[in-house]
């Protein structure tokens, strides 16, 4: 194997205008293992992440944010994962280690080593199922590959700060346990996106939970409401005279309140929930503002967009006939 011959840390560099990750978690372990799920569970938790990055260059990561165009959530120091194993050039593990011992001396924030372990029969059935060869045995048999991978990680696993066995976890379960040994309180959390449109404007293909507000009354045939939309407080109170309003409503709530935390424990990191009406003005909008307000309340970190308040109002079009009625407004 190839030596480290770059074992110097690079100095520090003016780190006045990148704050340094709050944690740094080195990602180790054997081909098959998980360290690609393992990596991708902490981007979804909002971590950066970075795999088989040489470690002279992990200095320099570290007091460099972001650019501005590849992320739209501020940097603001938030935490690194990044992945290290026996394909990362120059990788040897004596060298590896003694790299950490001089970042840890000249940063604060803690730097811990993460290994992932599986067994030789588990990770030979895990090639075998995806047909793909072991990256130590291209031209031998796989047993050997793994034999000289587990014995070039060696050092790395009993330096590991914290030991994962994969052999009897699935990809779910690993995503779950790197969760809940890592997240913050909150990060079991999903995303939460409430989203309004209308119907005559199209379906969105990524909704996973949609609401149809048109059983409601629409302030669309009352030409004082028709131009307004439902972030007004007169189509508000046009929509809540409906009896059917404040039960609907409610019964959604109930449901979601029941739904996102069962959505957590399966470790879905995205929810959209939608709301739709007609024009995608009036109902949808008031229907997508008054259940945020409830969720928020029930402490969801949630966004919510408007796709269709913008556009231009619709009028009657002949082919918006459904059931020998012109189909229109919000």
């Amino acid at each position: 194997m190839a030596q480290n011959n770059s074992s110097e840390i690079i100095p520090p560099l003016d780190a006045s205008s990148a704050p340094p990750p709050k944690r740094i978690i080195l990602v180790s372990g054997l081909s098959g293992a998980g360290k690609s799920t393992t990596l991708r569970t902490f981007e979804d938790m909002g971590w950066e992440t970075v795999d088989n990055l040489p470690l002279s260059l992990l200095e320099r990561l570290i007091l460099t944010p972001p650019s501005s165009a590849s992320s739209v959530t501020p940097y603001e120091g938030r935490p690194l994962a990044l992945g290290i194993d026996s394909r990362t050039r120059g990788f040897d593990a004596k060298a590896f280690l003694k790299d950490i011992v001089q970042l840890r001396k000249h940063h604060a924030q803690p730097i811990d080593i993460l290994f992932l372990d599986c067994s030789d029969s588990e990770l030979m059935r895990r090639f075998d199922t995806t047909r793909r060869r072991h990256p130590l045995a291209l031209d031998r048999p796989m047993e050997d590959g793994i034999a000289q991978e587990r014995e070039f990680l060696a050092p790395l696993r009993e330096a590991a700060e914290f030991l994962i066995d994969t052999t009897t976890t699935s990809s779910h379960s690993l995503q779950l346990e790197i969760r809940q040994r890592f997240g913050a309180k909150n990060s079991l959390a999903p995303n939460v996106s409430i989203l309004s449109f209308g119907f005559s404007r199209g379906i969105p293909r990524n909704c996973d939970l949609l609401f149809d507000m048109r059983f409601l009354q629409n302030p669309y045939w009352d030409k004082k409401l028709r131009s307004l939309t439902g972030l007004d407080a007169e189509v508000a109170q046009y929509i809540e005279q409906d009896p059917a309003c404040a039960p609907a409503l409610s019964k959604i709530e109930d449901l979601l309140l029941f739904l996102l935390p069962r959505y957590i424990t399966t470790g879905k990191s995205y929810i959209i929930i939608a709301f739709a009406c007609t024009g995608g003005r009036h109902r949808s909008v008031y229907a997508a503002e008054w259940m945020a307000a409830k969720l928020r309340q029930a402490h969801f970190s949630l966004t919510i967009t408007h796709r269709d308040l913008k556009l231009p109002l619709l009028e009657s079009q002949p082919e918006a006939f459904r059931g020998g009625k012109e189909y229109q407004g919000g």
